[in-house]
């Protein structure tokens, strides 16, 4: 079949509708080669956040209105969920929230400069239940290693679950890494809407009466090291 075509349902053939150009809300890591200076990104010199796995944007959307004077950048894999983002960014024609498609593992190695990152955001990760599909779960030592290696002196990891299991291990790795220390966390209000919350996956495991287990950890810089 010709691209760009499809069958409808009475099988005649018609021209499915061209992908709307979401640039610069919405880019893919193949097409970013080498590590980007971030005034290329955002025009506003604020600081730098990263959400990894921004799903359907929830967080990214809020606290880009919330807090204007920083940058927020959310890496997806599922480009649906992240086109579907961006265009929220694009219709408030938003400067300071991009998303990028791709494997957030190869952003923080290949794209994202050295120190450079204020804080990164890891909210609700796909806990890939089955223990054969484990070595899929993106926070793991080597996951670590790549947040230390973007973050700032000072920088934070932000990250919460509602897996007790899998927290378990994020606090594993954190709370045994010399590189950070752990910070404490504060108490969360009772959302005042339906969009009141941290994630859409926060909204579904708070509705539930299901616990969320959090997480925020700094880099120590290295004249602060022992």
């Amino acid at each position: 079949m010709a691209e760009g075509l499809c069958l409808d349902v009475e099988g005649s053939m018609q021209q499915n509708p061209p992908r709307v150009d979401l640039r610069p809300w919405f880019v893919t890591l193949d097409e970013l080669s080498g590590q980007v200076a971030w005034s290329s990104i955002f025009p506003n010199p604020g600081p730098i956040e990263i959400d990894v796995g921004c799903g359907r944007g929830l967080f990214l959307y809020n606290e880009s209105v919330q807090n204007p004077e920083r940058n927020y950048l959310g890496i997806e894999i599922d480009y649906r969920e992240g086109r579907r983002t961006a265009t929220r960014l694009k219709k408030r024609a938003a400067e300071n929230a991009r998303v990028w498609g791709g494997d957030a593992r190869d952003a923080l190695a290949r794209v994202v400069s050295p120190g450079s990152v204020s804080v990164v955001h890891v909210y609700f990760p796909d806990p890939w239940w089955k223990r054969k599909h484990r070595r899929r779960r993106i926070f793991t030592k080597d996951f670590v290693d790549l947040v230390a290696r973007v973050l700032e002196p000072g920088g934070i990891l932000s990250s919460a679950t509602d897996v007790a299991e899998y927290f378990e291990t994020m606090a594993g790795l954190m709370n045994h890494d010399p590189r950070f220390e752990p910070l404490p966390i504060s108490e969360y209000s009772e959302p005042r809407h339906d969009m009141d919350y941290m994630t859409s996956f926060e909204r579904k495991a708070r509705q539930r009466g299901e616990t969320i287990s959090r997480g925020r950890w700094k880099l120590i810089g290295c004249e602060e090291r022992t």
